[in-house]
């Protein structure tokens, strides 16, 4: 087979009238599910790979026709796989791509695509120009008005695969600030509601058997029109917002996606009898976009990233690391391994936040695209590609819903949650923030119903709403609230573990994220700027609260369900088992810290018997001694009674171990913990563990140690966001010895937020994955002993 052969899809896989069926492609078995650390080696190795064939000019082997084709796909998988605009690799692509002229849909497509992603303010022109190209090359005034197709003398002909491209270009364009006609938009709008199927499938072309391709080609497509061309559920009349405006239901995407869950498939491209080839990589290309662009972690049951990873990494090339297809255009390397590239690397995108869908009605949806208007602000603002979701409380499990680190809930009427409450608690507690504004109402419906469920989810009355103080950082984590903002004095929140975990806005916010619509919202009137300023200011500083700006992509995700052991009492003596000491200063404020230390310790590389529930128990207890390593964390001053220190003394004189440290590296804690530990054993002194302890290293069957990143949060300057710096650095450990070992190991900076998953800017201490491998060894080397 020649290399023309072999390139003769065009970068376009979907050119179906230039090559024939071929092998159908087999499935192949999953043997066990991925992790994130296969999930970044499959994308680092299918990156090598295409850097190994580029040739010396700096493109791929590129079809005469299409000049750039094959070049541009491969420089789009590879920017969206983190390879910066200036690395050699990608810089030498650009170049080259520069010095083409296309003339064919999908090249021009990709060519704008690649300039949006890399470079689009020195490329503007460029893509200025393509735009107009794509503008005047719409098919007009035929059954397929408002498609493309390879241009035609005629203008004649259409088809959703050089549609989709088009479509994509445009979008992205539009994204950098390139204005792209609504006439256009309009067009391409009624063109894909007309050519879907009634099944809710897509065809090749209008009347054609659905396929999987072209039904994710049809999603994608009419979600991004749709949002093109809506005046969305808020607008602005006569200089006066109108929120929660009336719209007619449009069930096309429901339909298709349907479709798509009935036929679901990643080993396959999803068709029927006629519809075209198999190409399964373009395919799982285009269903990356349709679960994407529609919010969706599930398509009918379907985890449809997780299983697409899953597959790809099974299916890569050990050798070479490249992906390859049984079908004709998808027999050649560079074009599969981009569309692999792009689905791992796209779809993964971090989860900023994820919207609850509750009831039967569209009252959690007033606002449809408040949470993608606000995502798309925080991604230009973080410089950082993101997603949000939609979830279920009624399907979806916990482990589900900690994909998104901010659950936003939004209505005006009273909502029915209280049969969720346990399953928000969980949330919360292994890390979630919750979001809640009670939108277009002055009833207090919404109000008093989501008050109902705070009290459910937390019946201690410590964890009660209040109102957020002056001083809150949610007024100024990314950008500063102005004072006389009407949500000044209307924010509440629940205080629980490191930080608010709960914040509920009495006022709208979602109506103003409705009309921060890219390249539209700076020319309303200056008052309507300004609220829409304001609540933008409020959703990225909870955004930026609850993340620290670094949210986790999906893959992170990839973890077996927590579980418990089932262990109960002490009636399993192989069972380890840990308690947390009571005391005054706070021994409880990060409750899920030391579960979810010893629920890593049960899984993960150690898979411990162990006992993953944490007692909390005093210090003078008579069970203090059946534990081996006991934990102690605290925010507060406190003092210990004589009784308790001797028993605590006796306790580490005996062989047991002490675990502490200061949440968020509270000098009030650390001063009464060193006071309270010298005048327990006043012969021991607390001193610093050498950073060449063994405790340190993978001796005792941990994790080397010996160099950590430490969150330290940079002074406050007035007007200015909070900021964090992240340094790599020896422990800082505090102990103290008795005979050979250490019978207390103390962290003065935090060590439990970052368990808790509460990583917090304002925080000084570990990151999570440090301070779970510095737990973790502490546990080894007590064991040990």
């Amino acid at each position: 087979m020649t290399l023309a052969t072999r390139l003769s899809l065009v970068v376009g896989v979907a050119i179906v009238s230039l090559v024939s069926f071929g092998q159908a492609q087999q499935p192949a078995q999953a043997e066990q599910p991925v992790d994130a650390k296969q999930v970044r080696e499959a994308i680092d190795r299918g990156i090598a790979y295409l850097r190994r064939e580029q040739l010396p000019r700096g493109n791929w082997n590129d079809l005469d026709a299409y000049p750039g084709g094959v070049t541009a796909l491969c420089t789009l998988a590879l920017l969206h796989s983190g390879v910066a605009a200036d690395d050699p690799t990608v810089s030498k692509a650009l170049e080259f791509l520069r010095t083409t002229k296309p003339k064919k849909t999908y090249t021009v497509a990709l060519q704008t695509m690649v300039l949006c992603a890399a470079t689009p303010q020195k490329d503007l022109l460029t893509i200025q120009t393509n735009v107009r190209w794509l503008e005047e090359n719409q098919v007009r005034e035929s059954d397929r008005t408002g498609a493309w197709s390879y241009p035609s003398p005629s203008g004649a002909g259409g088809d959703n695969s050089n549609a989709q491209f088009a479509v994509l270009a445009l979008y992205e364009a539009q994204r950098v600030g390139v204005k792209v006609n609504p006439q256009t938009w309009k067009r391409a709008y009624t063109y894909w509601k007309a050519a879907q199927n009634g099944d809710g499938s897509w065809g090749y072309v209008p009347g054609d058997a659905g396929s999987g391709s072209m039904t994710c080609a049809g999603i994608g497509g009419l979600a991004t029109c749709s949002v093109a061309i809506s005046e969305g559920d808020a607008q602005v009349k006569n200089g006066r917002i109108l929120c929660c405006q009336q719209r007619s239901r449009d069930d096309a995407l429901e339909q298709g996606l349907d479709w798509l869950g009935r036929n679901f498939s990643v080993t396959h491209n999803p068709r029927l009898p006629g519809s075209g080839h198999p190409c399964l990589y373009y395919y799982l290309y285009g269903l990356e976009r349709a679960g994407r662009l529609t919010a969706r972690r599930f398509i009918g049951d379907h985890d449809w990233y997780r299983e697409g990873a899953e597959f790809l990494i099974h299916e890569q090339d050990p050798l070479s690391h490249y992906w390859i297809g049984a079908w004709h255009g998808e027999r050649n390397p560079h074009i599969s391994t981009s569309f692999a590239l792009l689905f791992l690397a796209k779809g993964r995108r971090p989860v900023v936040l994820a919207k609850l869908r509750y009831g039967n009605g569209e009252d959690w949806n007033q606002h449809q695209n408040d949470a993608a208007n606000l995502t798309g602000y925080t991604e230009q603002k973080w410089d950082l590609d993101l997603t949000w979701q939609i979830f279920n409380p009624a399907s979806a499990s916990v482990e589900d819903l900690l994909q998104a680190p901010v659950l936003y809930i939004s209505g005006n009427r009273a909502l029915d949650l209280l049969p969720h409450a346990q399953k928000l608690r969980d949330y919360v507690d292994r890390g979630g923030f919750m979001f809640a504004e009670n939108c277009c109402s002055d009833d207090n419906g919404f109000q008093q119903a989501f008050r109902a469920l705070v009290s459910a989810m937390f019946p201690e009355p410590e964890y009660a709403l209040q109102q957020l103080p002056p001083g809150h950082p949610l007024w100024r984590m990314e950008e500063l609230v102005r004072a006389n903002s009407p949500y000044v004095g209307r924010l509440w929140g629940v205080e629980y573990g490191c930080r608010t975990s709960v914040v509920y806005s009495e006022i709208d916010l979602s109506c103003y994220w409705e009309l921060a619509r890219p390249g539209r919202w700076h020319d309303y009137p200056e008052p309507v700027v300004e609220r829409i300023r304001d609540g933008l200011a409020v959703g990225i500083n909870a955004l930026t609260y609850a993340t620290g700006r670094e949210p986790k992509g999906k893959e992170h995700t990839f973890t077996l369900p927590l579980v418990d052991t089932g262990v109960d009492g002490f009636s399993d003596r192989g069972t380890i088992q840990i308690a947390k000491l009571q005391h005054g200063g706070g021994c409880n404020d990060a409750p899920g810290a030391l579960v979810n230390l010893l629920q890593a310790a049960g899984q993960g590389d150690l898979k411990l018997r162990i006992r993953t529930d944490a007692q909390l128990i005093g210090i003078t207890n008579d069970n203090l001694a059946n534990y081996h390593l006991v934990f102690m964390h605290g925010r507060h001053n406190f003092r210990m009674t004589p009784a308790e220190r001797e028993s605590l003394a006796r306790y580490l004189e005996n062989g047991g171990t002490l675990l502490a440290d200061a949440i968020c590296a509270s000098k009030p804690f650390a001063t009464a913990f060193r006071r309270e530990l010298q005048k327990s054993l006043p012969n021991y002194p607390l001193k610093t563990i050498p950073t060449e302890d063994p405790i340190f290293t993978s001796t005792y069957g941990g994790y080397d140690v010996r160099k950590v990143a430490l969150r330290d949060p940079l002074p406050v300057v007035e007007g200015q966001p909070i900021t964090t710096r992240v340094r790599e650095t020896a422990p800082q450990l505090e102990g103290i010895k008795i005979g050979h070992r250490w019978a207390v190991i103390f962290s003065p900076y935090d060590i439990s937020c970052a368990l808790e998953n509460h990583e917090s800017i304002q925080c000084r201490g570990y990151n999570r994955e440090d301070a779970a491998r510095l737990g973790l060894n502490v546990l080894m080397y007590s064991l040990n002993q």
